[in-house]
């Protein structure tokens, strides 16, 4: 348990400086940049996306459940290292090749797509999947945090302009590459020698794909939104509002869910293999119990600072942002759940084809709803679209996992939270009268939520939240 607490805060340490940079930087990029530069960004940095994630081909999930495996023999888990980060390779070359083909053809936006060339790279030499294989969180995020703020530091003198949208490019893709290069430093620590005679990269090519076909799923609604977005709306703003309410939603999903998950899934691979079935449903009953505790107080904080939030933080002008993140607020909640059991059940115990059917379902009902929505009401329209299709996978996932989730487990989990989030965010929001600097209050805001809905949650007699608060109370009287 010591060992994925310590992971856990590494993870997040490492998630913050992947999430919460971007939000840092936002504010700064939208107001020099402006929505329409933002929106360039997002839109041709959605089309790499799909060259990216056809080069990783699924390796980071698979990659990690098969290192989570094979961690107690050394030289098992190096060989499979190299196989799969030779397959890696192969495969985005080949992506590069393609990409080449695509910036000859597409000569309107082919400065963005050079800028942005380093990301196929950074894909190419991505290792975190062994880091996280092996539980080895504080290396990947330790060796990667330094290149990381430098890039802010990059990002801060040399995009001055509005025309910098190019350098924005360069400086985001050049930080990924060099972020993901500097773990391969460490590499000597974990891998002994070995003869690459007799591998076979390829071998792990089939149960890739099985982790590559829901990656490719979730794109449809993660990434192929903005894509559409630029290509029916032809307008950047649209996709820059829509960029700027995705952010702040990602990080929110980041510290409810996404960082805890990411990290469980090692153990739970390694719990699997050795049939602990019986702690299996403990660590995910608790999970689940954690992920919606800290996505409530996420979802209904954002909805009472929002007011104050957007204009601080993206400037005037800035009003269809705040809606778009007032909607696409559920999907904190929505894909906690999701996110739960694929990460903890689905993956972990080799049903990830399964799990790729659901998805696959929840894509192609967000296609169609974009084609249908994106028409009428822009990017609002993708916001419903995404919502409805995570809606979908929920359900399914919930549905099909057997009882290890159920609907009384998620009622017990919610009913104490909702409420005490739904009267959190009354009182912030009220607090938005206050005629006092705006930047300030936003701040008295944000502490006042953490300290109500956690005060709330305590006179709940919440599960989680109470036992913690009884243990600091002994402590301090002691």
């Amino acid at each position: 348990m010591k060992d994925l607490k310590n992971s856990f805060i590494y993870r997040l340490i490492y998630e913050i400086l992947l999430y919460a940079i971007p939000v840092v930087t936002l504010p700064y990029i939208s107001r020099v940049l402006g929505a329409d530069g933002v929106g360039e960004y997002s839109y041709t940095y959605s089309v790499i996306t799909y060259f990216m994630m056809f080069g990783a081909l699924g390796t980071v999930s698979y990659g990690t459940r098969r290192i989570a495996r094979l961690r107690d023999d050394r030289k098992a888990y190096t060989r499979n290292f190299w196989e799969i980060e030779i397959m890696s390779v192969s495969i985005c070359l080949i992506c590069l090749l393609a990409w080449t083909a695509l910036i000859a053809v597409n000569t309107e936006h082919s400065a963005f797509f050079i800028a942005l060339t380093p990301f196929l790279f950074g894909t190419m030499f991505d290792i975190t999947w062994f880091y996280m294989g092996l539980e080895r969180v504080k290396t990947m995020a330790l060796s990667s945090s330094a290149v990381r703020i430098a890039g802010v530091i990059l990002l801060f003198v040399l995009v001055k302009r509005k025309d910098d949208v190019i350098m924005y490019c360069i400086i985001s893709s050049v930080t990924l590459l060099a972020s993901n290069l500097s773990m391969w430093l460490f590499l000597p620590r974990y891998l002994e020698k070995v003869d690459f005679k007799g591998m076979r990269p390829f071998s792990h090519l089939k149960e890739s794909v099985v982790y590559f076909i829901p990656t490719i799923a979730v794109s449809v609604y993660l990434v192929l939104d903005r894509t559409l977005i630029g290509l029916i709306t032809r307008d950047p703003y649209q996709n820059g509002y829509y960029e700027q309410a995705a952010r702040i939603i990602n990080v929110a999903k980041a510290l409810s869910f996404s960082v805890y998950n990411t990290v469980a899934t090692a153990r739970l691979s390694y719990l699997f293999a050795e049939n602990a079935f019986e702690e299996i449903k403990e660590r995910i009953r608790t999970s689940l119990d954690l992920v919606l505790l800290l996505g409530y107080g996420s979802v209904f904080g954002l909805l009472g600072i929002a007011g104050i939030f957007v204009p601080v933080f993206f400037g005037d002008g800035s009003a269809p942002a705040k809606t778009m993140i007032i909607m696409m607020l559920p999907l904190v909640v929505i894909v906690a759940l999701s996110d739960c059991l694929g990460s903890l059940y689905y993956t972990p115990s080799g049903r990830r084809a399964q799990s790729a059917k659901y998805i696959l379902a929840g894509a192609a009902a967000n296609l169609v709803l974009n084609i249908m929505l994106i028409p009428l009401w822009g990017a609002k329209g993708a916001v419903a679209a995404s919502v409805a299709a995570e809606m979908l996978i929920t359900v399914l996932y919930i549905h099909n996992c057997g009882g290890t989730v159920t609907l009384r487990m998620i009622s017990e989990s919610s009913w104490k939270r909702i409420a005490a989030g739904a009267l959190m965010a009354a009182v912030v929001w009220s607090l938005s009268y206050l005629q006092i600097n705006h930047v300030f209050l936003l701040i008295i805001q944000i502490f006042a939520g953490i300290i109500i809905y956690v005060v709330l949650l305590y006179l709940f007699r919440d599960r989680l939240v109470r036992p913690v608060l009884q243990s600091i109370k002994g402590r301090a009287e002691a």
